[in-house]
């Protein structure tokens, strides 16, 4: 019986043996599956890096070359001599200008006298009493606030009616 369990015993290490270099490579094609995969995600992790940046870059560059022509007229505006409503009429042509940069952005102002003061667009500095205008009502606007959407850029900063 001692020798039948021996036989068995050595059998099972001849099989074992003779399966070792199958799996030793499958594990070796496992292993340099697995050094290829990872290379590729650190490849891919590191071109999306540069995507970004590319794209945030082309993105400040659009915003910059829109606002460029106003920059530009506020320059001339400073070195002009003239009178005053010469003066006025260029302020109000470069306004025009900003404003129509911001659209071409998608930007939109808000926070005007009279509309309804709404703490997710509006900073309130301070709350007067005002007979004429409903309570929680904007009287007076120290800040124009600007958005993307819905997402604000820049709070409105006003005065609310209590």
């Amino acid at each position: 019986m001692a020798k039948k369990k021996n036989d068995e015993t050595l059998e099972e290490k001849v099989e074992i043996e003779e399966a070792s270099p199958s799996l030793e490579e499958e594990l070796a094609a496992q292993k340099e599956r697995y050094l290829r995969l990872a290379a590729e995600y650190e490849n891919f992790r590191k071109r999306s890096a540069r995507e970004r940046e590319s794209l945030s870059c082309l993105v400040k560059s659009d915003t910059v070359a829109a606002l460029l022509p106003v920059a530009d007229n506020l320059h001339r505006a400073l070195s002009a001599t003239g009178d005053e409503q010469n003066l006025r009429k260029g302020i109000e042509l470069t306004v025009e200008q900003l404003n129509a940069a911001f659209e071409k952005l998608g930007v939109e102002s808000f926070g005007e006298k009279g509309e309804a003061f709404d703490p997710a667009f509006h900073d309130a500095m301070a709350a007067v009493p005002d007979t004429e205008l409903p309570e929680n009502t904007i009287t007076e606007v120290y800040s124009v606030g600007y958005k993307i959407v819905e997402t604000v850029i820049r709070h409105a900063k006003v005065i609310v009616a209590s």
